[in-house]
């Protein structure tokens, strides 16, 4: 059985998305895609491990902010927004409190939508990854969820030098969780971070 594994950009002081997300602004309002994406674009070249690492699992979690700008009964014309191939190549689970058919992609990408909750939603993961990772893809509501309830093995933290001061926060709610460092590496724009979970 795989780890279960996040991945995330984020600010120095834990911000991984502004205010007020919507169609028109994906990463919330200001220059916050820029701010901390800049590095898997602009200077991916120095980064092709940890973007390698980013879609290489078995099957993915994510909230449904992360698949969606829309709050309420899905708009079915909706696909993501990442095009016709996305790059998960794999079963995404998507929470929501909306039922919806399953969603075939380009690529191998499959989305399923799940309404039973957190711990359904990572009970399909693991049935469906087999031996390889599960990797939980966010948004930080719903990695705090997962570090809150024990699932997360590793953490994997892309901080861009910058503060945001304000938007959706990594770590709030979670309790204190012991971590053991595992790696750590400089590049333009990002430095990244990898944490183990300490078992009691």
């Amino acid at each position: 059985m795989g780890n279960v594994v996040v991945d995330m950009a984020a600010s120095l002081d834990g911000y991984v998305t502004g205010l007020n997300q919507r169609l028109e602004a994906p990463f919330g309002d200001g220059a916050v895609e820029k701010d901390l994406h800049s590095w898997m674009f602009d200077t991916a070249e120095e980064n092709t491990a940890e973007l390698a690492a980013i879609t290489d699992a078995g099957a993915f979690v994510m909230g449904r902010n992360m698949f969606s700008p829309g709050r309420g009964a899905w708009d079915l014309d909706w696909r993501g927004w990442w095009g016709p191939n996305p790059p998960y190549h794999g079963p995404v689970f998507v929470l929501t409190h909306h039922e919806r058919a399953a969603l075939e992609m380009e690529g191998g990408t499959t989305f399923h939508f799940v309404t039973a909750g957190l711990a359904e939603a990572m009970r399909l993961a693991r049935a469906a990854a087999g031996e390889r990772n599960i990797s939980v893809c966010g948004g930080a509501q719903t990695v705090n969820q997962c570090l809150a309830a024990g699932y997360i093995d590793e953490l994997r933290l892309h901080v861009a030098p910058v503060l945001l001061g304000r938007g959706g926060r990594l770590f709030e709610g979670i309790g204190r969780i012991g971590l053991v460092q595992a790696g750590v590496r400089q590049a333009t724009r990002v430095t990244h971070l990898r944490y183990l979970m300490q078992r009691d």
